[in-house]
């Protein structure tokens, strides 16, 4: 037999085999989504810039393998279980911001990934431990009371005169509650009188600087959620034509106008989110992978805002810097 018949007669062979490259299924399409109680994170905002690159990395592409859907209930968490349900039968895995969503994929049972914003898992309920979750949720937790001790040490720090210090954040969400609790007593621990200021819906923000108005503070603490995020400017106004000092918890609020932040890194948290997503698409459960903390913590400061509102900041809180906007 001439060598070509014999090549053809061996690419047959292989083709009616069992097992051949022909009879084999297609590659897997796996579905993410996120899920906040304010506005979806589209893929190609700041949060799915870091995301979905990093699910490339780890082999799943946008496109190619991968499906993103982006939910968010636009503050009307009366909705949030409505869309945890849809989730769950459109997901292989979510990716979520913030307590109240978490919440309510608890209770869809869709594995689910916990990146910011949720509070301290297990004080709230979401799982049964760090290390070992269980149920259907991992994430990236952080240590509320260091966060706090470190922000209000920064603060003093900036502001020696300091002694009142009000503080923002959103009554209806336990895991905020929780974190503001932590500040509360951190502010205990160095001295620092605590003017409490929850608010629920937009209009609690008039209210709250009302009682401001009449409390005199000397400084602002905000406790970030898709609430307090989504009118943060109404307290760059009001910080800034009262010459408040502000702290907040991440360097975008700084970048936007804000005082101070102090929180950690979203970039490495969204990053180690998308391995923890990796590792479910491969076969692991949520309840088996402990929940991490971060790494990478950043001090940003806004020089620019500083003297709006005539604030001398040291020299020596500006060298802790990581972030300055001149």
């Amino acid at each position: 037999m001439k060598r070509r018949q014999v090549l053809q007669f061996l690419a047959g062979a292989l083709a009616t085999a069992p097992g051949a490259a022909t009879a084999q299924p297609a590659a897997k399409t796996y579905r993410l989504a996120s899920f906040t109680g304010g506005p979806p994170l589209p893929p190609h905002g700041p949060i799915g810039m870091v995301l979905i690159p990093a699910l490339a990395q780890q082999g799943y592409k946008l496109g190619q393998n991968l499906e993103y859907q982006a939910y968010g209930a636009n503050m009307q968490i009366g909705q949030l279980p409505q869309l945890a349900h849809e989730i769950a039968g459109n997901a292989d895995a979510v990716v979520v911001a913030g307590w109240p969503p978490a919440a309510a994929l608890k209770d869809a049972g869709v594995p689910t990934v916990v990146v910011t914003g949720a509070g301290d898992p297990v004080a709230t309920g979401l799982v049964a431990s760090l290390a070992h979750p269980g149920g259907n949720i991992t994430g990236i937790s952080d240590d509320a009371t260091m966060l706090s001790t470190k922000r209000l040490g920064l603060l003093k720090q900036a502001v020696p005169s300091i002694h009142k210090v009000a503080m923002l954040w959103n009554k209806d969400d336990l895991g905020m509650t929780l974190r503001y609790q932590a500040s509360a007593d951190a502010a205990k621990a160095l001295g620092i009188t605590v003017q409490p200021l929850g608010v629920a819906e937009p209009d609690d923000f008039g209210n709250a600087f009302t009682a401001m108005d009449g409390g005199a503070p000397d400084a602002i603490l905000m406790v970030a959620d898709a609430l307090t995020i989504l009118n943060r400017k109404r307290v760059f106004d009001y910080a800034a034509a009262h010459r408040l000092p502000a702290i907040y918890e991440s360097d975008f609020f700084v970048r936007e106008g804000g005082l101070m932040s102090y929180g950690s890194d979203m970039k490495e948290s969204y990053e180690r989110a998308a391995s923890l997503v990796a590792r479910i698409f491969k076969g692991q459960k949520p309840g088996e992978l402990p929940f991490e903390e971060p790494t990478r913590y950043i001090f940003a400061i806004n020089l620019k805002t500083a003297k709006a509102i005539g604030l001398d900041l040291p020299p020596n809180v500006t060298a802790l810097a990581d972030v300055v906007i001149e």
